[in-house]
């Protein structure tokens, strides 16, 4: 499988765009990384790349090589993880993107469950924006994603849909922890943490904000969770989160109330579990897809769609 190697090498240089930093990511020479572009554009019989001032860049060719390339390499992964099958050792290698709200709360556990049972699996966990991490899926980088958003592109397949509704946080003693549930307009000219990711969470409360004609007055912005929670217990101030992050916190402060807001005002948004249609995952990755889809269904019985 030496060929499979300089297939990698390619690959490198394409996601760098410089054959200088693809040579020192696989601790090469950039005399000998170039040498073997040039054979394999030679074998080809057409180049790959365009030189350019400031590196390199796939041509058309290169474009629809590179395709060819990455879907090699995956298939090859996903035929040596059944081949390991066989042994009754599992072994594999999983990469996941996801978004920050769910990658530092939710895969943890699942990711110690899995390797609790299949020691020999690694993983790859990047926090990633959604278009990101569905532009990931299609570019063979990442086998699973957990992404935000009411629709999604034709080339994804939906594992499972869970519904989201957003909670809010603060102190037991402040003026509003008694109530059930939330109104936007009770919490206007309360001091408010926000995130600062432009989607996710922070784009279901700025719908809110939008939906009511109401401004939230925004005190701390941050999207480190346990720093809000932290903060939330030595000011009365008002954080917002989600029920799936949430419920993997580690130790949540006694001093806090959850509430959740009230869905004529906020609405809820919705979390997908994706791969790529068409794509066949490698045994480890199918696996620990499944045991997603089975934990979601049985945390959010009524959610999961």
């Amino acid at each position: 499988m030496r060929h499979l190697t300089h297939l990698k090498y390619i690959d490198v240089v394409a996601r760098e765009g410089s054959i200088r930093k693809a040579a020192e990511k696989l601790n090469i020479t950039s005399t000998a990384l170039n040498r073997r572009i040039l054979s394999l554009e030679e074998e080809v019989g057409t180049a790959l790349f365009e030189r350019l001032p400031s590196g390199v860049r796939l041509n058309t060719a290169g474009e629809l090589f590179i395709q060819h390339i990455r879907y090699q390499m995956t298939d090859l992964s996903r035929v040596l993880s059944q081949i390991a099958d066989l042994s009754g050792v599992r072994r594999g290698h999983v990469r996941i993107h996801a978004s920050p709200e769910l990658s530092s709360g939710f895969l943890p556990e699942q990711i110690a469950a899995y390797r609790l049972e299949f020691p020999s699996v690694s993983f790859d966990v990047s926090a990633r924006k959604t278009a990101d991490a569905l532009k990931a899926l299609r570019e063979f980088e990442t086998d699973i994603a957990l992404v935000f958003g009411d629709s999604l592109p034709y080339d994804v397949h939906i594992a499972a849909s869970i519904e989201q509704r957003v909670h809010a946080f603060m102190q037991k003693t402040h003026p509003l922890a008694q109530q059930k549930t939330l109104r936007l307009q009770e919490m206007i000219g309360q001091p408010v943490i926000l995130p600062q990711s432009d989607e996710g969470l922070l784009g279901l409360i700025e719908a809110g904000q939008t939906q009511s004609h109401l401004a939230l007055n925004q005190a701390i912005s941050t999207d480190d969770f346990n720093w809000m929670l932290n903060y939330a217990s030595r000011e009365p101030v008002i954080g917002f989160h989600l029920p799936v992050r949430l419920l993997y916190a580690r130790k949540l402060p006694d001093e806090l109330a959850f509430i959740p807001i009230d869905e004529r005002d906020m609405p809820g948004g919705l979390i997908h579990l994706v791969h790529a249609k068409g794509r066949v995952l490698p045994v480890a990755a199918a696996k620990f897809l499944d045991q997603l889809v089975q934990n979601l269904n049985l945390r959010f019985p009524e959610e999961t769609r």
